[in-house]
């Protein structure tokens, strides 16, 4: 689906598929990523971080939307046990309710340029943020 959506596009898309612990691309090659709804079920959050600092070229971005813990202490317990449980990931195809994706993204080395909380569309209102980051222009490539 997303080569025929790339196929759409009004500007040239390569849709390549990959690994987010091991992408494959050049250091540095890349103008953005696009992480939605993903880093929420990678087994290691801060290797699949690191691989996107690693392609992003100098001063690209990280455009994001992804799910994340509830601020209200009762959500977020609820979250925390369905995710220690095993219950969510294992129902959920590795989704991890209860991760702090924005700090994780603020920890990356990435600069949080813009970052909007929002609720996921359903019967629940599932905590998500919707954002950009970016490489700062001056780090040369890990």
């Amino acid at each position: 689906l997303a080569g025929i959506a790339a196929g759409r596009a009004p500007v040239d898309i390569t849709v390549i598929a990959g690994d987010a612990a091991a992408l494959p691309a050049e250091s540095g090659s890349c103008d953005a990523v696009v992480a939605s709804l993903v880093l929420c079920s990678v087994p290691d959050q801060a290797a699949a971080l690191a691989e996107i600092v690693r392609v992003l070229r100098p001063g690209g971005e990280l455009r994001f939307f992804e799910h994340v813990v509830a601020r209200q202490p009762v959500a977020a317990s609820l979250q925390r046990g369905l995710d220690g449980s095993g219950v969510w990931p294992r129902l959920a195809g590795g989704c991890h309710l209860a991760r702090d994706t924005a700090a994780a993204i603020d920890a990356s080395g990435l600069v949080v340029e813009r970052l909007r909380r929002v609720p996921l569309p359903g019967p629940v209102q599932v905590p998500a943020v919707l954002g950009v980051a970016r490489r700062s222009a001056t780090e040369p490539s890990p």
